[in-house]
């Protein structure tokens, strides 16, 4: 399941992203990996979610997958297509991922491919989705004040799910 979500991806950022001009989205395509990866170094020993992987490869190769191709590709197709102006579809338009995002995580769930633990649940990660897009955004046209919302995020998030720090 893990291997067709990041083929799909692949294929859908080839239809339809902005491949031209990917530098514009590199940083915030940078500041994901980190996220991704910095979650992995801050809960390690102390996780809030599991993915299990694919016959093909291990959990560790699953995780850099996601880090380095399905979510910075990701955010490349969420950049790059975002309404320039209105709101009300710029609204829409985040609607639409976080139902893309939270649609594929539960299949994951369903296939036994993603487990929970240490009190988070899918409904955690839906929430998580509701501010990881606009965050994307964010980090987009001011980065900024992204780094500095995502040090309270994660302060937070460790401190609500009470995750050791180091």
């Amino acid at each position: 399941m893990h291997l067709l979500i990041t083929l799909c991806t692949v294929f859908a950022v080839w239809r339809w992203a902005d491949w031209k001009n990917w530098q514009k989205y590199h940083t915030t395509m940078l500041y994901i990996v980190v996220g991704g990866l910095l979650y992995e170094y801050l809960t390690k020993g102390f996780v809030l979610w599991v993915f299990h992987p694919d016959f093909l490869y291990n959990q560790r190769i699953t995780i850099i997958i996601y880090a380095i191709f399905t979510m910075p590709l990701s955010v490349l197709l969420f950049l790059s297509n975002y309404p320039p102006t209105n709101k009300l579809k710029q609204l829409k338009y985040l609607l639409k991922w976080i139902f893309i995002y939270s649609i594929a995580e539960l299949a994951l769930q369903i296939l036994g491919k993603i487990t929970y633990e240490n009190n988070w649940t899918y409904w955690y990660s839906v929430l998580f989705d509701v501010m990881m897009f606009p965050m994307l955004r964010l980090h987009y046209v001011k980065p900024l004040r992204a780094y500095f919302l995502s040090i309270i995020i994660i302060v937070g998030l460790m401190w609500y799910f009470k995750v050791p720090f180091l």
